[in-house]
């Protein structure tokens, strides 16, 4: 059996069409990061909106599902540090212990 692949697993997550940005904000609501629906990050605003919709937040369980998710670029990211930065926050929250993320959802007539 062939492993997943992440062009195929985007297909089946949620569409985020309606979807400007994903705003990543710690525990006490202040903004760390922006993920744009845009090239070269829309695949990652469908997985952390994925993984928003299911979870309410990106906790440890979330962050793993979510490296899953990403599947061949979870490696790609392990072995090169810094070059997937939406993956490597995963892994930080996933096994280092780093602090959960909340999320809000800039639609696109929010802006």
């Amino acid at each position: 059996m062939q492993a997943s692949v992440f062009k195929d697993i985007l297909n089946t997550l949620p569409a985020v069409d309606d979807i400007r940005a994903i705003v990543l904000l710690d525990a006490g609501g202040e903004p760390v990061g922006r993920l744009d629906n845009q090239p070269g990050t829309a695949g990652s605003v469908r997985v952390y909106h994925a993984l928003i919709k299911s979870h309410g937040h990106i906790d440890r369980k979330a962050a793993r599902e979510g490296l899953a998710l990403y599947a061949e670029h979870t490696q790609d990211a392990r072995a090169n540090p810094g070059k997937h930065p939406n993956i490597d926050r995963l892994l930080s929250i996933a096994e280092a212990d780093a602090p959960g993320l909340r999320a809000r959802l800039v639609l696109n007539q929010d802006e």
